[in-house]
């Protein structure tokens, strides 16, 4: 237990640097997969934390999850509520979060200029990933004027990113209206406009296969699904992101980008790289850049512990970022 609570401690310090940042920001505070403590993560938003138990049975790390809130108090001081999130619950509102201490929690953080809505509470996550931050940014920088299919949206960060840069158009597609509901909070967080047609409750695949009916194309695609899922439609299975990529290729204008992203922890970078490399053999795809996680997401030099399912190299983090040029043969 002690050596556990000094790598917690150990993790937190090494990222008061962030701390100078404006407020409300977010930040991992702790990546215990990366850092010594398997069974705990801690984010920041604002100044909520949210505190992951992943252990399973859950009471595994209950005394260390006390003693880490004592800790968190201490070291961070910008921290006025906590929420519990227990993964291996039987009780939904516990996997989805509960609140351990203070009264109010953030409903929107600022990245980049950009704000964005949160439901700290809305899913077993917090409604807004940490490791694509870098994404956001690239999108920002780069897709003024271009227009945008963000698939898997979930709460639409990566394209309210993308409207910040000046984007066209951005089109949500997520099978959920609740998720492309907080993805509207952002888009009234920042004062774009809000086209309801841009924002899609369907099914990735009975989506794509409308659009690609009617010839519709973008300038770029986000790609982000979950590892595993099914629907009447299909099935999302990360150990091969191919058939995926296939799938929305069709979408993308000569020249256009394809920004893929296979978080599966079992699949390595190794051979996430061989099926990207395979399907660019054909002359139409180019791997251009792999885009790195953050340093406070993967851990720092002096904090993180060898334990990687499988080694993510060349990517810096189980969640792999690979953007792709896209070419046409019309």
């Amino acid at each position: 237990m002690q050596e556990q609570l000094a790598r917690l401690s150990m993790g937190l310090e090494a990222r008061r640097v962030y701390w100078s940042q404006p407020q409300p920001f977010a930040l991992r505070l702790f990546n215990g997969f990366q850092e010594g403590i398997p069974g705990l993560v801690i984010d920041l938003f604002g100044h909520t934390a949210v505190l992951y138990n992943h252990a399973d049975p859950p009471g595994d790390a209950g005394l260390l999850i006390d003693h880490g809130r004592q800790i968190l108090r201490e070291k961070v001081p910008l921290v006025d509520a906590m929420i519990l999130k227990t993964r291996a619950s039987d009780d939904r509102q516990m996997r989805y979060g509960i609140l351990v201490e203070g009264e109010e929690i953030d409903r929107w953080i600022r990245e980049d200029d950009v704000r964005y809505a949160l439901d700290l509470t809305l899913n077993q996550d917090a409604s807004f990933y940490l490791d694509t931050r870098v994404v956001r940014r690239w999108a920002k920088e780069t897709l003024g004027g271009k227009s945008v299919l963000n698939t898997f949206a979930y709460t639409g960060s990566l394209g309210v990113a993308a409207m910040a840069g000046g984007a066209s158009r951005v089109v949500h597609l997520d099978l959920k209206r609740r998720f492309l509901n907080v993805a509207k909070s952002s888009y009234s967080l920042n004062g774009f406009a809000i086209n309801k047609g841009d924002f899609l409750a369907q099914d990735f695949f009975s989506g794509v296969a409308r659009m690609k009916r009617e010839g519709v194309r973008f300038d770029c695609v986000i790609l982000d699904p979950p590892f595993f899922s099914t629907t009447n439609r299909g099935r999302v299975d990360l150990s091969d992101s191919r058939r995926l990529i296939n799938k929305v290729r069709p979408l993308i204008h000569d020249g256009g980008w394809l920004v893929s992203i296979n978080n599966a922890l079992y699949v390595s970078g190794e051979r996430y790289v061989h099926d990207l490399e395979n399907l660019c053999q054909d002359g139409y795809l180019e791997i251009e850049e792999l885009i790195p996680v953050p340093e406070d997401v993967t851990g720092f030099e002096n904090t993180r512990v060898p334990a990687a399912v499988s080694d993510p190299a060349p990517f810096n983090h189980s969640t792999k970022i690979a953007l792709l040029r896209v070419r046409r043969k019309d």
